[in-house]
This record gives C-alpha cells, structure tokens and sequence, in this order.
C-alpha cells in the first residue's frame, strides 16, 4: 500500500507586498523556491483568506508558490469592503498579479469558491493556467445555494442549523440568504455582528466530516467573521456576478478543455455536495475525479490532503 502523504512542513514566505488594485490593497506573499514551477493558491469563501497551511499543499523544493488574499478579506485592505468586488475583479487581480511577478503561465490551485474562481480566470485566460488541482466544486447555482443556505444540509446538522436561524425573525426564514443581506446593510453594527459569526459558523460547523470545534470557533472570530459573511453574501445573492448559473459548468468548458485538471471532491462534502463535482466531470470527460470516499469539505482532511498533494507532485514533475 502506498505511503498517505501529508502536508510539507512548515515554512515562511520568501517575499510578501501588497498590489493596489481601484482602491484595494491586495497582500500577496511568495515562498518555496523562486526559481520553481510557478503556482497559485486561490482561497474559499469568498472572503476566506490565506493561511499560513495552505503553502504546504506544494512541495517546496519544487514550487514558486502564490498565495493572495482576495479583495477585503485577510490581510488586504480596506477590509470587509464590497465596492469593486466581483468574480470578474478577482479575475484581473489574478491576472495582474501573474504579470506583476513575471510569470508567463502557473498552476491554479483552489477548493470551494476557490474552484469557482479557477474556472472563471482559467475561461478567461486559457493560456495563463498550465494545471488546475480543484477541490470541493461550487458553482454557486440555486440549487447549491439552496441546499446550504435554505434547505438540505439543515437536515444534517440540526443542531447548528438551529444557531444559523437565530439572528433571523421567524417571518423572514422563507429566504434566508435575503433576510441576511438586509441585516448586512443595516447600520445596526451589533445586530450586523452577531448575524456574521452565526452565518460564519454554520460554515465551520460543516465543513468536516466529523464535528470540529476548533474549526467551528476559528469561523466565529468577529474580524474573520464579518469580512467573510458580507463578502459571501455579496456574492452568492449577486449569482456570483455570473452571466448565468450554468456558465462555467456547461457553455465555458470547451475553452479549457485541454487544461490538465485534477478533481478532488469528498463524498460526504456537506458545503458543496458531490453532485457538482460529478456533473463538471460529466461536461469535461477529460478532466480527473478523485472521490474521497471517506470525506467531508475540509482540504485539511487525511484523505483529501493526500489527494492534493499528489496532484501537485505528480504536476512538478
């Protein structure tokens, strides 16, 4: 039986600055080796962040890796903020920062949001992406929304459903996401709080197959709550700024058909259930799903973290 790998060790960055982009700066860090195969790290949420782990997805001998920190979220400024944040800026920035650095292509490397956002720079420039390792598939269609923000995953986790309807008044539970958004762009600033840390931890909540209180807790930090439930909202009840739900699963796939891809998707993924996944490899037959059959959301799960990394070592070669 092959060795399960696990995360290279830690390290710290190489070089760090800040792109400025209409009115945002953006952090961006560098670290590896800086004459490595170039790739790119594009974080959840929207709103995540980077972190400090998710460098060692990439063996570090053999990468130059980028990590960002999307608009208003992380460690770039002004945080929190909304104005000039779409998928399509996000795209530029990705982009600009590409060219900024001197590379002529990389891999990209995102789960959750972060493979949205893959596919839509990938659709836009086929040319700048040499592989993609994605996790976890989203593509922000009702159905997904839906299913974790209405109905569905409710039925999994009753308990911490139960915490996520709190901050909503009875009479508004018929649309939640909606119900959300007016408490987001109310000026009540304790009321708008609360209602970030509880959308924030139902994410943290389901994320693992098991239950993490660690994760669960990390999600309910009020700085890292309020940029990352705003941002989200802003997004997913702006359809993800798509032209239509279907754009990148369906009508965008034959520009980067060609691109080698890896799938990775946990078969017990509660945030972005399987059947997008399942769906995108149906559309793109020459990409590869990787089930992780023992797997919730998390990339930081054994089975999903030994799935990435051989994606990326097998792409250094």
């Amino acid at each position: 039986m092959s060795k399960t790998l696990s995360l290279y060790p830690p390290i710290e960055p190489f070089n760090s600055g800040y792109m400025e982009r209409d009115g945002h700066q953006i952090y961006y860090e560098q670290c590896g080796n800086p004459e490595g195969k170039p790739a790119v790290f594009l974080h959840g949420g929207p709103g995540g962040g980077g972190s400090t782990s998710v460098r060692r997805f990439f063996n570090p001998e053999k990468y130059h890796i980028v990590i960002f920190d999307q608009r208003g979220c992380g460690r770039s400024k002004p945080h929190g903020c909304l104005e000039k944040n779409t998928t399509w800026h996000l795209v530029e920035d990705i982009e600009a920062l590409k060219n900024i650095l001197g590379f002529e292509n990389w891999l990209v490397f995102g789960g959750s949001w972060g493979s949205t956002l893959s596919l839509a720079y990938s659709q836009t420039y086929p040319t700048s992406v040499s592989e993609m390792v994605l996790r976890g598939i989203f593509m922000l269609r009702k159905k997904e929304l839906d299913w974790f923000y209405q109905e569905g995953a409710s039925n999994i986790f009753p308990e911490a459903w139960e915490k996520f309807l709190e901050p909503i008044d009875v009479s508004e539970r018929d649309d939640l996401m909606s119900a959300y958004h007016k408490i987001f762009k109310s000026d009540d600033t304790e009321k708008k709080l609360a209602a970030a840390i509880a959308w924030s931890r139902w994410e943290g909540s389901t994320s693992s197959l098991s239950y993490n209180p660690d994760m669960a807790n990390s999600f309910s930090n009020p700085s890292f709550a309020l940029a990352f439930a705003l941002i989200e909202n802003h997004y997913f009840v702006n359809k993800g700024f798509l032209e239509h739900e279907n754009q990148l699963i369906e009508s965008g796939i034959d520009i980067i058909r060609n691109i080698p891809t890896t799938i990775i998707q946990g078969r017990y993924d509660i945030v972005c259930p399987i059947t997008t996944a399942w769906e995108l490899s149906k559309n793109w037959p020459e990409s590869n799903l990787i089930i992780a059959p023992s797997s919730g959301h998390t990339a930081f799960e054994k089975e999903i973290t030994h799935e990435l990394i051989k994606a990326t070592n097998e792409y250094a070669k």
